[in-house]
């Protein structure tokens, strides 16, 4: 035998080529995730996220308040969206996600700014991700020096270039220390629900599928809801188990708040555990190997994780990427989580991601069932 034959290495290129047009999903999702990865790495995440939802609360109607709330606005980190009429109006919509930011000018501004004594404006900032509000919180530094450069003339004018006419107070709500394991830890819990239940559920029905099982499942009279019910119900309990194993580490090893909100969180928990088994099942569907699944399951948790607001501000994204990240229900789920355990969300507080999640549970179910009988009859 010669030590090397071109026509030999011809024989085994042809071979592999033959292979992969055999298989195409997993050569697709080789070429597929780096360019997914590039793609939201280059133009989706930002960790300095600018115009961010802020809401008002003007006590007085003065050429010194609205040139105020022109400069916070005029700094391109603020984008004010709503004018509250009451301090509870404002705490209602910081407390619900609305708002990132919530702006107070009091009553006696203009009159203490004129008198130089010691006027003030309230900035609250919901810090449950310090990611999302750290530039933000920096740029208010500048706002008192140029916020009136144009109003204060003549004998209003500040004695010298340092003096600032009126001060801002930052309040840090929900996670005054800006403490990162406070935001990141109960964001885990839904990377780590999605990661195991939707592979272990696509892994599990495309092993048996591998082995010949499942046909002997379908030679019964069993319907297709009653074997998805019956496969998925006993990871449905893994998941509370890891649920709650995850809340007990949280809260003492990283002494995560438990402000309160755990009929919502229930409510939201079962259903993101049941969404994701759906999810495994119907992947398992689409693979033919368990190979074919890994990927498909892999190729679901990148955007997840990218996308849903765990590791960059939700907020800083362009918009068409949020509105991907609208579909994920990891980004539903962290808001729930989130809302609950640092804020004391009630369930109405929650009722729009609730929502988001009850619809992706009821199409992907619904999907995965086309797609069963489709697919093994």
């Amino acid at each position: 035998m010669t030590a090397f034959s071109l026509s030999r290495v011809m024989a085994v290129l042809v071979k592999e080529f033959t292979q992969l047009s055999r298989d195409r999903l997993t050569y697709a999702m080789l070429l597929g995730i780096p360019v997914i990865q590039l793609l939201l790495f280059g133009y989706a995440i930002n960790t300095d996220p600018r115009e961010l939802p802020t809401a008002v609360l003007v006590q007085e109607n003065s050429s010194f308040a609205r040139s105020t709330l022109a400069a916070i606005e005029n700094s391109g980190y603020f984008d004010i969206v709503a004018q509250a009429r009451s301090p509870t109006e404002l705490d209602e919509l910081v407390r619900r996600g609305e708002v990132q930011f919530a702006v107070t000018i009091p009553g006696d501004f203009t009159r203490r700014v004129i008198r130089r004594d010691k006027a003030q404006i309230l900035v609250e900032a919901d810090a449950t991700d310090p990611a999302a509000t750290g530039g933000a919180v920096a740029a208010l530094a500048a706002i008192p020096q140029e916020a009136l450069r144009h109003d204060l003339t003549g004998a209003a004018a500040p004695e010298n270039g340092s003096a600032q006419p009126f001060e801002v107070v930052v309040h840090r709500r929900y996670n005054p220390e800006n403490i990162t394991s406070y935001n990141i830890v109960p964001g885990l819990l839904g990377i780590i629900l999605s990661m195991t239940l939707v592979m272990m559920t696509a892994l599990g029905v495309t092993r048996e599928l591998e082995r010949g099982t499942m046909e002997s499942l379908l030679a019964t009279p069993v319907q297709p809801l009653e074997v998805m019910v019956g496969k998925l119900a006993p990871y449905v309990v893994v998941g509370l188990i890891q649920t709650i194993l995850i809340l007990i580490l949280a809260r003492f090893l990283f002494d995560v708040p438990m402000a309160g909100g755990w009929f919502g969180l229930g409510v939201g928990v079962m259903l993101f555990i049941i969404g994701s088994l759906a999810l495994g099942f119907l992947i398992s569907t689409v693979a033919r190997t368990q190979l074919q699944a890994m990927q498909l399951s892999y190729f679901y948790m990148l955007p997840s994780i990218l996308l849903s607001g765990f590791m960059f501000p939700f907020r800083g994204m362009p918009d068409w990427t949020q509105a991907l990240g609208t579909i994920i229900p990891v980004t539903h789920f962290l808001r729930v989580v989130r809302g609950a355990l640092l804020k004391g969300q009630s369930i109405a507080d929650m009722g729009p991601s609730l929502l988001a999640l009850a619809i992706f549970v009821c199409a992907v179910t619904a999907l995965a069932l086309a797609r069963y009988r489709t697919t093994l009859d």
